[in-house]
């Protein structure tokens, strides 16, 4: 009697999935082109480089690019020749005068070229105890000629040792017609660290403070 070698039968579970492959297999077999449905494009973006090209060329073409360049360069020319006023500066309509402490408190330590503190955090320093004002400031409205009038007097009686500053007006025309340095208060920084108000204001230095007239 002979004995048969045993038979391995796999489970369920993958005689089921073989089956499944089998079936899917046999659809793949049998499948068909569809043809193609509407029409193909190929994918494409534009460059962006190319757009702007396209568009400045057309600018050229018909006058738009020397056009915008003419606009732009005059109205360069009138915010350096005319620069806004600055807000909030109204004439002197009664006198006053006030003091300014330019002190300052140091917020982190300033070293010397070896790392050595000299200035520690919080220590408060006066720029009046190591540098002085050279000359008187005026600030004025160049578009005020009564204004213009105080500063050509101030600037007699001074003998010219005045820094004229400007919160309004012309400073280049005021500097070809006067013939000397006119600065302009850019966007209020120094009558707004001031506490300047109204003018004419005159700013000369009192011991270790500035002290501001805002004169009638």
């Amino acid at each position: 009697m002979r004995c048969s070698e045993p038979r391995f039968r796999p489970p369920a579970m993958v005689i089921t999935a073989i089956a499944a492959v089998a079936v899917l297999a046999s659809h793949c077999a049998h499948a068909r082109d569809l043809g193609v449905i509407g029409p193909v494009y190929a994918i494409a973006e534009p460059s962006l480089l190319e757009v702007i090209q396209t568009k400045l060329r057309q600018m050229q073409a018909n006058g738009d690019l020397s056009r915008l360049q003419r606009e732009s360069q005059a109205r360069i020319q009138r915010e350096v020749e005319q620069p806004a006023p600055v807000p909030g500066i109204t004439k002197t309509t009664r006198a006053r005068s006030f003091h300014f402490d330019p002190s300052i408190e140091v917020p982190y330590p300033i070293t010397d070229a070896e790392g050595r503190v000299i200035v520690a955090p919080g220590t408060r320093v006066n720029p009046l105890d190591t540098v002085s004002l050279s000359r008187p400031l005026l600030f004025i409205d160049a578009r005020d000629t009564t204004q213009l009038d105080q500063a050509q007097r101030l600037l007699g009686e001074r003998k010219g040792q005045v820094k004229l500053i400007l919160t309004g007006g012309s400073y280049l025309d005021l500097m070809r017609r006067w013939k000397l340095a006119v600065f302009y208060d850019q966007q209020g920084h120094l009558t707004t660290q001031l506490g300047i108000r109204h003018v004419p204001a005159l700013v000369t230095q009192d011991g270790k403070r500035l002290r501001i007239d805002e004169l009638l």
